[in-house]
């Protein structure tokens, strides 16, 4: 057993040991990896039913416009993400990233715009460099508040809507990036169609003494099984997203990790609101002529998975690594390993083959297009 003592503990903390699970610590928290099923049946039921994850260790911060109009809020925010922000609608989300003045990611986050403020989250191992980058750059026009009083749950999975909609049935008419609040067991609560599996589904903020009375509800559902960090790592691998300190970091732009879609065009060369964020002067140039190096998907051609840090080679004997692999793991659904990575930019084309390192061999990978499993977003 991991030691926990010295670990932060979220909401859910009881319930995951009355649950079974195996805990270990993960971004300062003490965290559940898996419970009695295991990874690969609860990566399974995830993409089958529906699977109910405890994502509170994330931070949870809104900001609010000191002058009530949210297009300040908005304009302030757009100097440290290369987003739109002032152009996203009421009741909607978006995904975006912190850069630094290299260009580098700082983090990666969601925005949402609630009406008369906006509401955050971001990844648990950076939410304090995040919340003070935040407070240095918007305090003057805006309040910065952490939720430290909410928790969050993501329900994932065909069966999601079925099962949240029997406490909040408003749920059902949402589609993919919208949110809204909904009163679910008397707590209020702000639902987003979101997540991090590629599955339809929600993400759920709850007020921190209500729970486990939703969880709990949620998981007398028939369809609904407990899920640990285990397969939210394979499901998140599969659908081809990013995992902060792994496939992007400080040293990786937006355009290298393909994550061009992210900035939107009024914040490019041309539009309305072009640069103005951290590290523009790297990224806009990049947006128009390419770069160096890409993320890619990696197919391996044998059964052995290939993990995060073996290096890439163009030949299968001799020659100097020409990329390295960032995620690997065994894909439940496609019966498969894969594995993400960075090339040169001249390798990066689907069906290039490469050799990666494991365990001294050199194995033959394919690079492959992302995501290796068809999104079920609901998307009208």
């Amino acid at each position: 057993m991991a030691d926990l003592t010295d670990l932060k503990k979220t909401p859910l903390f009881d319930l995951h040991e009355t649950l079974g699970a195996r805990m270990v610590p993960f971004a300062g928290y003490a965290m559940p990896v898996q419970y009695a099923a295991g990874v690969l049946k609860e990566h399974l039921h995830t993409r089958q039913a529906a699977g109910l994850f405890d994502v509170s260790h994330m931070g949870q911060v809104t900001i609010w416009p000191k002058s009530g109009d949210l297009a300040d809020a908005a304009l302030a925010l757009e100097r440290l993400v290369p987003v739109d922000v002032l152009g996203l609608k009421a009741g909607r989300q978006r995904y975006g990233l912190f850069t630094n003045e290299a260009g580098g990611i700082l983090d990666d986050l969601m925005i949402t715009n609630r009406g008369d403020h906006l509401f955050l989250v971001v990844n648990a191992a950076c939410k304090e460099q995040d919340v003070a980058l935040l407070k240095a750059g918007l305090s003057e026009t805006c309040e910065v508040t952490v939720l430290d009083d909410r928790a969050l749950v993501a329900l994932q999975g065909p069966a999601a809507e079925a099962a949240l909609a029997k406490l909040a049935p408003g749920v059902a008419e949402m589609c993919f990036m919208d949110v809204g609040s909904f009163e679910i067991l008397g707590g209020d609560c702000v639902v987003s169609r979101s997540g991090y599996t590629g599955e339809d589904g929600y993400e759920i903020s709850v007020p921190a003494d209500r729970v486990v009375e939703v969880a709990q509800a949620l998981l007398a559902d028939g369809s609904v099984e407990p899920i640990g960090l285990g397969a939210r790592d394979s499901l998140r691998l599969e659908a081809g997203l990013c995992l902060y300190g792994n496939d992007i970091d400080e040293t990786t732009t937006p355009v290298e990790a393909a994550l061009q879609w992210a900035i939107q065009k009024v914040r490019r060369e041309g539009g309305a609101r072009a640069g103005g964020f951290p590290g523009a002067d790297t990224v806009l140039p990049q947006l128009a002529g390419g770069t160096e190096r890409r993320r890619v998907g990696i197919r391996p051609e044998t059964r052995a998975p290939v993990r995060a840090g073996a290096p890439l080679f163009a030949d299968e004997a001799g020659g100097a690594s020409v990329g390295t692999v960032t995620s690997g793991s065994f894909g439940p659904s496609v019966d498969a390993p894969v594995a993400m990575g960075y090339v040169p930019a001249a390798m990066a084309e689907p069906g290039t083959m490469l050799f990666a390192d494991v365990r001294g061999k050199r194995l033959p990978v394919a690079v492959a297009s992302l995501p290796f499993v068809t999104p079920g977003y609901k998307r009208s």
